[in-house]
């Protein structure tokens, strides 16, 4: 058996070249078809994602597997070569839990590359190209990322800003399912915000925007209230959470807009978390009592610690993955060993119905019974013992102590 891992990512290629290597959602599953056929056991799966594209066979050749990725594409050896890696049997499986559990991306533990593994194991069998060892192999890491979840702090500490203003809230709110949030704002930034406050299933969300068309389309996806940046002052006393994220070069939010929702609010405390730049809300909010008010300079100096975190997590997650590893090539070289004695058995097994039948075939003639019987034990035991008393008389001539004593001990001639 041969794994074979080939691939490439966000460390050694280009977003041009990693744009040419993607495999479209629409020919994914074709391609794994196609490259099944390059493997003995028609097992693969394609892992395509912006920042890596990477290969996993089972019993495949690395150079064959290179080269259908190069006329897949249709790009050339010298294009394709120098930011190709190619990982074999543990490695590759080491690899493939690395990434799954987000030690290999671009933010180090990013939760997102788990899915999409997932995703593509689920094509995968969907294109009918795993069987036994691919399956068992997605599966074992499908757990190890779990288990470098639970055990580690990989994912605990924030290290973007969007998750930062969402934990820094937590951190205040200790529930967000009671709150309210005014999102300011209707880009990639607060879109992200979004999905991670909607995981948190805050109460209810309110985006302002300068376009209401482009709060709105945001607004389908997460069930929220669209409005104009007109708007903000009839809804900001009604916000416990305000994040805004904007690229108006003026504020938008000035401190007398909010002293007076604080006003109205009876001075419930509101969070307030400018993530723009230049800021969108007035340094000067942060004078007033009951409102607590973080910059994107926060955020940064939280994301610096936690990503310091990480690392340290990342270093137990490296033991976890290192040890998976092991304890998969394990149950494959167990595999490999079911196999040989499966096939050893069935070898033995037709030496003697051959023998027997023939013996058989002789008392049918009237052959003589004490004879037949010498007959059959002699020729079975000849004909078993051969291989290995050439393997013995093999090993002796060419000195191979290590070898014969191995085979002393399998065939019972020496205790282990």
């Amino acid at each position: 058996m041969s794994l074979v891992a080939i691939g490439i990512n966000h460390k050694t290629a280009t977003v041009d070249l990693r744009e040419k290597v993607a495999f479209s959602p629409d020919r994914i599953h074709d391609a794994m078809k196609s490259l099944a056929s390059r493997t003995t056991t028609g097992e693969a799966v394609i892992v395509s994602t912006c920042n890596r594209t990477e290969l996993y066979c089972n019993n495949a050749s690395e150079t064959d597997i290179i080269e259908w990725l190069q006329d897949y594409h249709g790009l050339s050896h010298e294009e394709l070569m120098p930011c190709i890696y190619a990982y074999k049997e543990q490695v590759a499986v080491k690899h493939l839990m690395r990434v799954s559990s987000g030690l290999d991306s671009l933010v180090l533990g990013e939760p997102q590359i788990l899915g999409q593994v997932k995703q593509a194991f689920a094509k995968a069998k969907e294109a009918g190209t795993t069987a036994i060892t691919i399956d068992r192999l997605f599966q074992n890491t499908f757990s190890v990322a779990k288990k470098v979840r639970t055990e580690t702090e990989i994912g605990a500490a924030a290290v973007s800003v969007a998750f930062a203003a969402v934990s820094m809230a937590k951190h205040i709110f200790s529930s967000l399912s009671r709150t309210k949030v005014l999102l300011i704002g209707a880009g990639e930034t607060i879109e992200l915000v979004a999905k991670h406050l909607q995981d948190n299933e805050v109460a209810s969300i309110v985006v302002a925007n300068r376009t209401i068309e482009r709060a709105q389309a945001m607004c389908e996806e997460f069930n929220a209230t669209a409005i104009t940046l007109q708007q903000i002052p009839d809804y900001l006393a009604k916000a416990d959470i305000v994040i805004s994220s904007t690229a108006s070069p003026l504020p938008i939010l000035g401190k007398g807009m909010v002293e007076k929702a604080l006003k109205q609010r009876r001075h419930q405390p509101m969070l307030l978390v400018d993530i723009a730049v230049p800021r969108d809300i007035e340094a000067e909010v942060g004078e007033l009592d009951d409102a607590f008010l973080y910059t994107v300079d926060d955020l940064h100096s939280i994301i610096e610690q936690n990503m310091a975190s990480r690392k340290e997590a990342a270093e137990q997650a490296e033991l976890i993955t290192e040890e998976q590893s092991h304890i998969f090539m394990e149950w494959v070289r167990s595999l490999e060993s079911v196999d040989s004695i499966r096939e050893y058995r069935s070898q033995s097994v037709a030496i003697k119905d051959e023998l027997v039948e023939r013996a058989l075939n002789k008392l049918a003639q009237g052959g003589d019974g004490e004879q037949v019987l010498l007959e059959l034990a002699n020729r079975l035991t000849n004909r078993l013992i051969h291989a290995p008393t050439q393997a013995l008389t093999a090993a002796s001539r060419q000195g191979d102590l290590n070898t014969l004593g191995q085979l002393r001990i399998a065939l019972g001639l020496d205790k282990n």
